[in-house]
């Protein structure tokens, strides 16, 4: 395998350590530096815990290039995890095991595994320590520990934790607030809750992380990528939207075929979910405006989407205007039209295409919604690298459709204030102080 200099710099800066995180930014090749140092590292036994979406991407990288030293299983396969557990406990064979975050917390016996290597795709998936993923992850014993993130802390500090435990550096969560968070205690709902007012001792922190073997490398230090433009469409709230804010309920019709539909804002999550629709699929007039921008070039489009009534809505706007189409979500991964026809609109659900693919033979992106709030900064700043990366020859363009004096324009400057908290941890810092 033929690394750039920039991967090996990487694997010198972390060869000292069998615990260490590789947080460099989408389009670096994580996965070759991860997958280096875990050939280096050499254990018998390892384990790689990723996306639902990547491991078939995983498995055909860990076959290619370990073949056939290793044995490599795909987990998430009816019968693997038994042939895996018995070549890990045998003194013969050198084993890799493949499996996705969603389905890992679920096979209780790869807490018997001793011995190995974990390395965790996207470690910011475990921010969440009260999740069931970041419960039995925690629980796990490896002797080696890789983590590999290009949006480490997912806009906040305080997710840093959970990954900070698999480093070795064994604080507690207490006093790691205390000394690096600034919060206050606030009355919510009849019981107590931390409000993070903001971050403090950080140059100390990244000095910490660097000990513990975490580095960091945003993409401007190492390629000189095309420029990035961002382009607004602006669109007005329709009377809908309107009466649902005032009065948290509206009762309308849904579709051409008109069926009769209400929406009921009961509770917080019901009345923001409701928003955000009526600023998307349920909106006439940004449907409109995307059916506008398609018409307007005949470039392939990448389009990121939340809900499913919002594909079937953009799907059937595509087709009357005769383009070909990709669809990435939970449920489908066709890129087929992406990597054949040079006029296709591919369509990305979030959650199912934010992270890992590479879409850089197209350079402009549409968001018709953005990803909701804070917590899913990463979402968004990973969707935007899918185009910006190594190979991207043409300046990108992203096209935000969002609506005046709503809920998307709330939503978007919450996720522009957690991209750029999460920008300072890729701040350059020297590494070889002490602390």
């Amino acid at each position: 395998m033929n690394l750039y200099p920039h991967q090996i710099e990487a694997l010198d800066l972390i060869k000292d350590h069998n615990r260490c995180a590789i947080y460099y930014d989408m389009g670096l090749g994580k996965t070759f530096i991860g997958s280096e140092k875990m050939k280096e590292i050499g254990a018998k036994v390892n384990l790689i815990i990723c996306q639902k979406s990547k491991v078939d991407d995983w498995f055909s990288h860990m076959f290619d290039n370990y073949h056939p030293d290793f044995t490599v299983y795909d987990l998430t396969m009816h019968g693997a995890i038994t042939s895996f557990l018995a070549d890990a406990n045998s003194f013969t064979y050198k084993t890799i095991g493949i499996i996705n975050y969603d389905l890992v917390w679920r096979r209780k016996e790869l807490l018997k595994l001793h011995d190995f290597t974990l390395m965790l795709d996207e470690s910011s998936l475990i921010t969440n320590r009260q999740a069931e993923r970041s419960k039995f992850i925690l629980n796990m014993a490896p002797s080696n520990v890789i983590l590999l993130s290009g949006t480490p802390t997912a806009g906040r500090y305080e997710k840093l934790w959970s990954q900070l435990q698999l480093l070795g550096w064994n604080i507690d969560e207490d006093t790691f607030f205390k000394s690096y968070v600034d919060y206050k205690w606030i009355d919510k709902d009849g019981y107590w809750d931390k409000k993070i007012l903001g971050y403090k001792n950080v140059d100390h922190l990244k000095r910490k992380l660097g000990k513990y073997g975490a580095i960091f490398k945003k993409t401007e230090e190492v390629i000189n990528l095309p420029e990035q433009i961002d382009q607004f469409i602006y669109l007005e709230p329709d009377k809908k939207y309107k009466q649902f804010v005032k009065n948290h309920y509206i009762s309308m019709w849904r579709g051409t075929e008109r069926e009769p539909i209400e929406l009921v804002g009961d509770t917080v999550l019901t009345k923001i979910l409701y928003e955000r629709q009526l600023c998307g699929q349920y909106l006439t007039d940004k449907l409109d405006a995307f059916k506008d921008l398609v018409e307007s070039t005949e470039d392939r489009l990448i389009v990121f989407y939340n809900f499913n009534e919002e594909l079937t809505r953009l799907v059937n706007i595509v087709k009357d205007l005769k383009r070909p189409i990709s669809i990435v979500n939970g449920s489908v991964k066709d890129t087929k039209a992406y990597e054949h026809d040079d006029n296709s609109i591919t369509f990305v659900q979030y959650q199912a295409g934010a992270y890992g693919l590479n879409l850089q033979k197209a350079n402009h992106i549409v968001y018709f919604t953005l990803p909701l709030g804070l917590g899913s900064c990463d979402l968004w700043a990973q969707s935007k690298k899918r185009i910006h990366r190594i190979g991207q020859d043409r300046t990108c363009f992203y096209y935000y459709l969002i609506v005046k004096n709503s809920i998307e324009t709330w939503n978007y400057s919450l996720l522009k204030l957690g991209k750029e908290l999460t920008d300072d941890l890729f701040e350059k810092e020297e590494r070889n102080e002490t602390s």
